[in-house]
Parts: structure tokens; sequence; C-alpha cells
């Protein structure tokens, strides 16, 4: 299996990758299959039926919402977000969804949209869908969304793969161990060998012309987090953060006392990230890095780091994120970026690592200064729940972001400090994760019936 960076860093929506952009894609991949039969004008009904995790924390992420925008032809990375409430609202009135945006097809939402608290085998996260014509069923398939956006239907999910994806690379490598010894046989920096590997689908510009428009999307993120006030939607009526304080901040330029100059880095980088995640949770433009519920952390320390360090280029944002990205596919390959399948700790923990390593990267360090800033950063965040108050990707989520965006640049510091040597491997530290997700009870795992989620008087 071949993963590329723009595997873990895609343009969507929010509030989750899993719930919102990986069941989005599936109707989108279902209506396919049916133009691809010739079966698409003769379907009169569509099934929706979402179980375990989709189903447990489905309303406040958005599921039902997404799949039915994909199954309209709609796709995560080009969608108008603000589109949906209008075209839910005609969907309810006239109970009528025009499938692929040409076929109309009878809807009425408590027939047909079904929710299953059970998991499947394969993934917690499930979504079947099932297509009828005049003279009885024409197609089915199940999904599986198994984190940052990544789908697989029920044949891959048979013969065990992620992905049907098997280009060659120059480079490949499959543990951290492997990526090290690469990259001292070939003299090669991690974000060096990333961009060779990167080439096996694109040329170089167009890799970086791609990375750039990552960066770019990310930093409209970010600017459209400053810009917006008020409430954010779902109930809960948490009131968004980032403006008041980037306003704040901006103030306070002027403020020489010891706290202000010792934390005004920290300060920055929680702004940063404060906007991203509540934009994701208003359902804005986001990029998965690696997921939605973590999308905050490696554009809060690139920001910082682009604003704040001199002579920072274009370069820097492709070393950057092509570092992380390798990050990213160690913690996928090996164990999960999945909340529902290993909690908190695959998307904010994998996320802090990411960014940790990629900061380390453009910092001057070394692959093993690199490896050791990820291993920093993600063994401090093992066995962390994924809780959701309310199933909704604000509380804890939002502020958890701004803490891990903090660490993560604690832990390319730390790194940075020492020669690369360290106690307990990036590897181990990964496998660590699978097994403690592996353990860890499923009330922690997205389904928002275990931890804060329940020990909230909001819910």
């Amino acid at each position: 299996m071949a993963i590329s960076v723009f595997d873990l860093f895609k343009v969507g929506i929010g509030p989750s990758s899993s719930h919102t952009v990986g069941p989005m894609r599936a109707a989108h991949d279902f209506v396919e299959a049916l133009r691809a039969r010739d079966a698409l004008s003769r379907v009169t009904r569509v099934e929706v039926h979402l179980h375990g995790s989709l189903c447990a924390t489905g309303v406040g992420h958005g599921t039902d919402r997404a799949v039915i925008m994909g199954l309209m032809g709609e796709r995560p990375e080009s969608i108008d977000p603000d589109i949906v409430p209008a075209c839910m609202e005609e969907l309810h009135e006239s109970q009528t969804l025009l499938l692929g945006g040409q076929v109309p097809v009878s809807f009425p939402w408590s027939r047909d949209m079904q929710w299953h608290e059970d998991s499947l085998d394969y993934h917690p996260n499930a979504l079947r869908l099932i297509a009828h014509a005049h003279d009885g069923e024409c197609y089915r398939n199940t999904y599986y969304s198994v984190g940052g956006g990544f789908v697989i239907d029920e044949a891959q999910a048979a013969n065990g793969a992620l992905d049907t994806d098997t280009t060659t690379l120059p480079y490949d490598f499959a543990t951290a161990d492997e990526l090290l010894s690469l990259c001292r046989t070939h003299g090669l920096r991690i974000s060096e060998l990333m961009l060779e590997n990167e080439k096996a689908w694109r040329d170089e510009a167009s890799v970086r012309d791609a990375l750039w428009h990552i960066w770019e999307a990310m930093k409209a993120c970010v600017d459209n987090g400053l810009r917006h006030d008020g409430v954010l939607p779902g109930g809960l009526n948490v009131k968004r953060r980032a403006s008041a304080l980037h306003r704040r901040l901006q103030a306070a330029k002027d403020d020489t006392s010891v706290i202000a100059s010792t934390f005004s880095a920290m300060d920055w980088v929680n702004v940063f990230a404060l906007a991203v995640n509540e934009e994701n949770a208003a359902g804005g433009r986001m990029v998965t890095a690696p997921t939605n519920g973590a999308a905050g952390i490696v554009p809060a320390v690139l920001h910082y780091y682009m604003r704040f360090q001199p002579g920072a280029c274009q370069r820097d944002v492709v070393d950057f994120l092509l570092t992380a990205g390798a990050i990213g596919i160690l913690c996928k390959k090996n164990a999960s970026i999945s909340g529902a399948e290993v909690g908190c700790q695959g998307e904010v923990g994998s996320a802090c690592a990411m960014a940790a390593a990629g900061l380390a990267e453009v910092m001057g360090g070394t692959p093993a200064q690199v490896e050791n800033a990820a291993e920093i950063g993600l063994e401090h965040n093992l066995g962390l729940t994924c809780d959701p108050i309310g199933g909704l990707v604000q509380v804890p989520c939002i502020e958890r972001n701004a803490i891990a965006s903090v660490k993560a640049i604690n832990a390319a510091q730390m790194a940075l400090g020492g020669d690369g040597e360290h106690f307990v491997s990036l590897d181990r530290v990964i496998r660590t994760m699978r097994d403690t997700g592996r353990d860890m009870q499923d009330k922690y795992k997205e389904t928002s019936r275990g931890g804060l989620a329940v020990n909230a008087i909001e819910c």
C-alpha cells in the first residue's frame, strides 16, 4: 500500500474527516458506482444505514447531512459549505432527493435514514447504502470511514486492504527505523526522501504547487476563524474565542512584562489553533491534518513558524508538510488515525507528532532529531480518549488542539536540544498507541458514552 502526503492533507469540510468527509465521499462513490452500472436512472429509492460510531455521534458530526450531499453528487473537496442548510431544508420539505444531481428519488427521512447502534465487524465507522429500482434492489455496498477521510468499501475490507494504490515508491518504508535507515544510506533528509516518493505520482513542480495550495487552504481557514464571532452551532452554545483573543493580542503588542514576553509565542499558537477548530466546528472549509478533529495543530505550528521565523519561505512549507506527512503515514500504517478506533491519541496525538516533526525539520534537525520530536509529541498523548460532549467536535476538541500545538513546539525544541538519541523509539510509541487503542473501552472512542461526554452538565 502506497500512501501519499496528499492522502493525509485533503481539502474538505468540517466538522469531522471520519464522520463528515468520509461519509460524503462514500455516498459520492456509491452514486458513481450506480452510474458506471448504467443503473442511476433506474433508482427509485435509496436507503441509508449508519452503524456504530457513525450512529452514536452522527447527528453532532453532520454525518446524515454529509451522506445526503454526497448522494446529491457533491464532493468534500469542492462543495460550498454554505449550500448545505438550504439543500437539507428543501429535502425535508419535498421528501425528494436529487440523486447524483439528476434523478429525483423519493426520500422520506424517517423511512430511509436509519441509525444502528451496532458496529459492523471491520470498523466502527460503517455506512451501508442500498439502491432500489421498480423491479427490486439494484445495488448495495458497505463503506468504512477509517479516519482522515479515507474510505474503503466492502470488497476492500474483505481483502484486508486499506487502499488499492500499489504505486512503487523509490524509498518505501513501513517503520520509522526503515525511514531513518533510508535517510542514512542515501544521505537524504526526511523531506527530501518524501519528495522523491511523491514524484512517483506527480512531477516536483506539481508536488510543490499542490502543497502550497494545501497551505493556502490552511491559512484561509485561520483567517476565517479570526474574522468570525458568535456561537457555534449544535446546541452547546459554545462561543467562538479566536477573534477576540486575536484582537487582544494585537492590542497588547506593546506589553513588555515578563509574562507577556514569555508567553507570547504560546498565545499566538493558541489563537491560530482555536481559529481553525472553531471553523471546523462550524462546518467550514478545512484541511484534514490528518483528521478534522485534529486539524488545527499542523496549521497552527506552521502558521506560527511562517509568521515569525525570519526568512521563512515556500520551501519551508513544502519541507514541513512532507515531513509531517511521513509521520502521519507511519501512524496510519502501524496504528490508526481514527478516533473511533483508538481514541483521540490517534487524532490529536498523531497530529502533534506530525507538527513536531515538521517544525524540527525546518529548524534544521537531523532525521534522528525529527524522529525524536515526533516520538515526544506522540508519547505524551498516549491514552487520550475521544469523548466529545454532545457528539460535537467542540468540547474538549477545540482547546485540545491548542494544547497539542504548544506541546508540538516543545517537543521539537527538546529534540533539537539533543543529538537524536533517546530511550523509546517512535515505532514503539506507535505500537503502544495501537495496543492502547485496542484495550480502550468503546465508550471512550468517539461514541460520546463516556468521559467528559457523560460528566458535563450540558449533556
